[in-house]
C-alpha cells in the first residue's frame, strides 16, 4: 500500500459534487475526534478505539447514556510504547477483550517503509500497552494478513514469505504454525474467516487462484480459480526496506462473509489498474466461485474497507471513495466519503465512518432489517444481578453470521464476538456489559450452545432492566433481569 494522502484532492472533490446523498445516509458526530480517527476497534464494553493522526496516540469514543455514538464523547487513552507507530498493521480484538496490533508497513506514521516485526497488546482494563515478542527468526513481519480462531488463539502471516505463527493469549508465546500446500507467499491477502474455521483467500501473485488453509491439520488446499482475476498488478519497482527490496505483488479487495454463506470477494483495478474491479463470489457449503458484477463507473476497492450491515449487504469503500451495497446481484453507489475512510458496525446497527484526513468522523446508516434466524438467542442467563460482579450468559449465535469486517489484507477489525447491553426500565439509560472469555470466537455457529461472560458496570443503575446480546448490530430479544 501506499500512503493514503495521495488520493486526499479527488476525495474532496468527490464530496462536494455528492453533498445531497451524503445528507440522506450520513451524520456526522456531534463531538468530532480531536485528532482524527483513522483505524477504528469495537472493544467488547461496547467502546471504541482509534488510532490518531500520530499513529502512536489512540482515543477512545463512548455512547452517551440514550446509546447514540452520534452524541458519543471522546477520551484520550494511553499512547503506544516509544519507538512504535506503525502505518497499516495487523490487527484484532481478542476472546478477552484486549487489543492485539502486529507489525507495520511503515514506522514513524507513514515517514520509513520498515515492514517492522514490532507489536503490542493492550488491556483496557489498565489502560496500557505491552510490547510482543515477535514469532521465533521474523526480522520483518510488515501488514501480513491476521485473525483470531475460534479457539481463541491469535494466527499472524509473515508478509514476506509463507510462515504462520499463532499467539497464545494467555501466556503470549509464539507457536509456529505449518503452511504446507502453500500456494504462494502471504503477501497483500486477506483471510476471511469460515463457519467451519477455516480460512479462505484469494491471491495475489498467483491470481485468479484462491486457497483454503485448514487451522487443525495446518495445510492449504486449493480451492479453484476465482474465475475473473482480483488482483492489479504493482505499479513500480522494488520498494526499499531495511532487509532489501521488496516488490509488491499488488492488491486485491476485501472479502466478506454474508448471512447465506456466501463471500463476496471484491477486485482492485483489472486491466493492468486501467479497468473497474471485478467481482467473484465463493459458495461456502458448494465450494464454487461465481462471477459477481463489476465497480460501476471503472471503480475498485483494492486495499480498501469493508462492513457487513446488519440487512445483510456488505457496504464496500470504493477507491473513488463511494461506498457501494452489495444486494447479491448489484454494487449499488451511495454517498461519497474520504479515501481510506475506515468502517466499523456499531452495536446499533449503524456503521462509523472513520478518516484520517483531517474530515469529520461520521456515521452511515442503512435500510433494511435482519432476519429472524440471524440474530443471537439468549437460553441461560442470570435473572439478577449485583453492580460489580461477573455473570455467564449462554445461547447461540452469539458471535453473529460472518466477522463483518474485511480489508485488503492488514487493518483488520473484526466484530463477531459477543456484547451485552442492558437498559434500564425506568429511565431508559443504556449500559454495556464488559464480556470476556467467549467460549467461541468462531462464526455462523448454528445450533451449537455457546457463552461469554460479563461484567455488569459498578456505576450503573439498579432496578428493573433489560438485556440483550448483540452480534455485528444485531441484537437478541431482550430478557429481563433485575440490577442490585
Amino acid at each position: 500500500m501506499l500512503p493514503r494522502k495521495l488520493s486526499l484532492a479527488l476525495t474532496v472533490l468527490l464530496l462536494c459534487v455528492s453533498g445531497i446523498s451524503l445528507a440522506q445516509k450520513l451524520q456526522p458526530l456531534v463531538h468530532q475526534p480531536p485528532d482524527g480517527a483513522g483505524i477504528g476497534f469495537l472493544l467488547t464494553d461496547g467502546t471504541l478505539m482509534f488510532q490518531g493522526n500520530t499513529c502512536s496516540d489512540w482515543w477512545k469514543l463512548t455512547p452517551d447514556n440514550s446509546g447514540s455514538y452520534v452524541n458519543g464523547n471522546w477520551k484520550q487513552l494511553a499512547s503506544l510504547p516509544s519507538g512504535y507507530a506503525p502505518l497499516y498493521f495487523a490487527s484484532a480484538v481478542l476472546a478477552d477483550g484486549r487489543l492485539v496490533i502486529e507489525g507495520g508497513e511503515y514506522s514513524g506514521c507513514g515517514s520509513q517503509f520498515t515492514l517492522t516485526n514490532q507489536g503490542a497488546i493492550y488491556d483496557p482494563k489498565t489502560d496500557k500497552w505491552t510490547m510482543l515478542t515477535p514469532p521465533k527468526g521474523w526480522k520483518y513481519t510488515g501488514e501480513p494478513p491476521s485473525v483470531v480462531l475460534p479457539d481463541g488463539r491469535y494466527l499472524l502471516a509473515n508478509k514476506l514469505d509463507k510462515r504462520l505463527a499463532a499467539l497464545d493469549p494467555t501466556t503470549l508465546k509464539w507457536t509456529a504454525m505449518s503452511s504446507a500446500g502453500k500456494s504462494d507467499f502471504n503477501a497483500e491477502e486477506g483471510w476471511t474467516l469460515m463457519p467451519d474455521g477455516s480460512l479462505l483467500t484469494f491471491d495475489v501473485k498467483n491470481a485468479p487462484h484462491s486457497e483454503i488453509y485448514d487451522p487443525a491439520m495446518q495445510k492449504w488446499a486449493s480451492a479453484g480459480s476465482t474465475i475473473v482475476d482480483l488482483h492489479s498488478p504493482h505499479q513500480g519497482g522494488c520498494i526499499q526496506y531495511p532487509g532489501g527490496c521488496y516488490k509488491a505483488p499488488g492488491e486485491v479487495g476485501p472479502g466478506l462473509l454474508r448471512p447465506d454463506g456466501t463471500i463476496l470477494a471484491t477486485g482492485s483495478a483489472s486491466n493492468n489498474g486501467t479497468g473497474p474491479g471485478h467481482t467473484a463470489i465463493y459458495d461456502t457449503a458448494t465450494g464454487k466461485w461465481t462471477v459477481g458484477p463489476d465497480f460501476p463507473n471503472g471503480d475498485n476497492s483494492g486495499d480498501s474497507f469493508a462492513a457487513l450491515l446488519p440487512n445483510g449487504r456488505p457496504l464496500v469503500l470504493g477507491n473513488s471513495g463511494t461506498l457501494y451495497e452489495f444486494d447479491g446481484k448489484n454494487l449499488i453507489p451511495g454517498p461519497a466519503v474520504t479515501f481510506f475512510s475506515s468502517l466499523l458496525v456499531l452495536p446499533t446497527g449503524q456503521v462509523i465512518v472513520g478518516n484520517e484526513f483531517g474530515g469529520s468522523a461520521q456515521i452511515y446508516t442503512s435500510t433494511g432489517k435482519p432476519l429472524a434466524s440471524w440474530a443471537p438467542k439468549i437460553t441461560t442467563f442470570p435473572s439478577s444481578v449485583t453492580r460489580g460482579s461477573t455473570y455467564k450468559i449462554s445461547g447461540k449465535q452469539f458471535n453473529g453470521l460472518s466477522q463483518a469486517a474485511a480489508f485488503g489484507d492488514e487493518d483488520e477489525t473484526a466484530t463477531n464476538y459477543p456484547l451485552v447491553r442492558i437498559t434500564n426500565q425506568a429511565t431508559h439509560h443504556v449500559f454495556y456489559a464488559k464480556t470476556h472469555d467467549h467460549s467461541t470466537m468462531g462464526v455462523a455457529t448454528g445450533n451449537t450452545t455457546v457463552s461469554t461472560n460479563f461484567d455488569v458496570p459498578a456505576g450503573m443503575e439498579t432496578g428493573a432492566s433489560s438485556l440483550v446480546v448483540v452480534a455485528n448490530g444485531i441484537p437478541s430479544k431482550a430478557v429481563s433481569i433485575t440490577v442490585n
